[in-house]
């Protein structure tokens, strides 16, 4: 379990896992492969959930409580983590892509609303978003919770790798260069371990109950996610109930290893 307990060997497996993630569609034609990703970012809406309601919020608030913070400050914390994120959408910083690949492919002959003019803005927005992931397992290391970090770091991996294919994807398509792409894949791939390293460092003294904050700011985070990731399938009356199963096989994925880590002691560590 070493590994949970490093910043610098959690940035570098998040490094690696994103970068070989991206590279895949750079040197392999692959397929139309919507239908995978598909699963890949609904199963991980349910790790996050799980993560989020399971396991950070309640040891978020479990932490903050010890300074005797008031209520509203601490559920507050949640609520910024989710409005930060809808802030960085609104300012153009989207955490997905999907939508605008999908709308250039098959709507040709309509106006293509959300299909980006300038490539270079999306993969910077989504570096930008990827850095709030970076702050979520920092602040999970900074606890000393074995639980937690594993759950925050399993549940941004899920997210994280359909993420880096997608960019990988989305950047051959629109750059038709492979140098190009890479640095595309490979400043995506930076973003979150820079801030895993920089909020671990940075929180490495700070008092408790400012740091169960953080861990609360980080849930709310995951929630916008997770949810802003499905909904669409789910409104969608014919994906909703494959929507519905993909978010419980996440879900019920993450609740098996919380379980299991309970079952050998480890979550009391």
């Amino acid at each position: 379990m070493v590994l949970l307990e490093s910043p610098l060997a959690l940035a570098a497996v998040t490094f690696a896992a994103a970068f070989l993630a991206g590279a895949i569609p750079l040197w392999r034609k692959v397929a139309d492969q919507q239908n995978l990703l598909t699963w890949l970012n609904g199963s991980a809406a349910g790790v996050l959930l799980a993560s989020a309601l399971l396991v950070a919020i309640p040891k978020g608030f479990d932490i903050a409580e010890q300074g005797e913070l008031e209520p509203l400050l601490i559920g507050g914390a949640v609520l910024a983590g989710f409005l930060a994120m809808l802030l960085l959408e609104a300012l153009g910083f989207g955490h997905d892509i999907h939508e605008e690949h999908h709308d250039h492919e098959h709507d040709h002959g309509h106006d293509h609303v959300h299909h980006p003019a300038n490539a270079d803005s999306v993969v910077i927005g989504l570096s930008v978003h990827a850095l709030t992931d970076g702050v979520a397992i920092g602040a999970a290391v900074s606890t000393g919770s074995l639980v937690l970090t594993m759950s925050v770091f399993i549940a941004v991996l899920a997210h994280k790798i359909p993420a880096a294919f997608s960019v990988g994807v989305f950047s051959m398509h629109e750059r038709h260069d492979r140098n190009k792409a890479v640095r595309d894949v490979a400043l995506f791939s930076l973003a979150t371990p820079i801030t895993i390293i920089l909020t671990a460092y940075l929180l490495g003294d700070v008092d408790a109950h400012l740091l169960g904050l953080v861990i609360l700011f980080a849930g709310g985070t995951f929630l916008y996610v997770a949810t802003v990731d499905v909904l669409p399938d789910v409104h969608n009356a014919e994906t909703g109930r494959q929507a519905l199963f993909q978010v419980l096989i996440g879900a019920g994925l993450m609740v098996l290893l919380i379980w299991g880590l309970d079952a050998t002691g480890l979550v009391a560590h």
